[in-house]
């Protein structure tokens, strides 16, 4: 009898066993589908960009502000949008002056979403506003130029360039508000206009030229300032000159009448002294090198000149 009795307890043993890690198995998974699902819910807004959250493609919330914020799993995405000011490099153009010429205009402009829910609603994608901002620029500049002359555009000293780009960024902010775009331009700004190929080489010749009458009218003015001053210069010397030698004159008449008193108080101390001088004097005027004088031997004057004086 008691061979036929089985013994059971071993079985529940590992039943339960079974059951306690098969609960333990399905609390991990339950935990991690839970920290799986909590991970794709949430999502952090950084500094300098707007967190888009769409749900079936309907844009439901947008977060601006940095931070951690939660979404929907798996019903509902995040994108991104730039917050921080962007540029953007608008294409070349061609447009004519008012004077009938023809030049390539290049432009880059600063710009920054202001309004995301608008910009998506209207334009969708950042390409996309790009692409409108550059057509409504393109449009602003060919008219703002089309009423200027050429010389007014290339030339530094006639150029309206500074307040061109004013008129423009305005003008263009205008336009976008008014269709809802959802972006503002901070400023738009020319890097170079360049000339047609086949229009360089004239141009290019008549800025020569125009430089050339200019650097001529800085020297025309330079000569005439220079003879100014050397006539005046000229006038200043030949005044002093005059003056010094009427100066000069004057200082010549005072010393010859001073000499001539002492002269005569020294002459009138000894008469025969005098009359030696004066005959002295006589014979430096009268007698050179190649002079011949004829007189008799006997006579005062050639005793003098011999040496003769009793």
């Amino acid at each position: 009898m008691d061979k036929k009795v089985v013994n059971l307890e071993p079985r529940k043993n590992i039943e339960m066993e079974w059951r306690k890690y098969a609960k333990l198995g399905i609390t991990v998974i339950i935990l991690f589908a839970l920290f799986i699902l909590l991970l794709t819910s949430a999502f952090i807004v950084k500094e300098g960009e707007h967190k888009v959250i769409r749900q079936f493609g309907e844009v439901v919330r947008i977060k601006s502000e940095p931070g951690l914020s939660f979404k929907l799993p798996f019903i509902q995405s995040v994108s991104t949008l730039p917050k921080y000011q962007m540029m953007y490099d608008v294409s070349q153009a061609e447009i004519n002056t008012k004077d009938k010429k023809r030049m390539i205009i290049d432009n880059y402009v600063v710009w920054k979403i202001d309004n995301p829910r608008k910009m998506i609603s209207n334009a969708r994608t950042v390409a996309n506003a790009e692409s409108r901002m550059e057509e409504f620029i393109y449009s602003v500049v060919r008219a703002e130029l089309g009423q200027l002359n050429y010389n007014e555009i290339i030339n530094d000293e006639k150029s309206s360039r500074g307040s061109l780009n004013d008129r423009v960024t305005e003008k263009v902010n205008e336009l976008l508000l008014k269709d809802e775009y959802g972006i503002i331009i901070t400023d738009v700004r020319t890097k170079r206009t360049d000339l047609p190929q086949e229009n360089e080489n004239s141009v290019y010749t008549r800025m020569i030229s125009e430089r050339e009458s200019k650097a001529q009218e800085y020297l025309s003015k330079g000569d005439a300032e220079k003879n100014r001053i050397t006539a005046k210069t000229d006038r200043k010397v030949r005044e002093t000159l005059s003056k010094a030698q009427a100066d000069a004159e004057v200082i010549r008449s005072e010393g010859e009448g001073e000499a001539a008193k002492i002269y005569n108080v020294s002459f009138s101390k000894d008469k025969e002294f005098y009359n030696l001088f004066r005959t002295l004097e006589t014979y430096k005027k009268t007698i050179g090198e190649d002079t011949v004088i004829v007189i008799p031997s006997d006579s005062p004057y050639a005793r003098l000149l011999m040496g003769y004086t009793k």
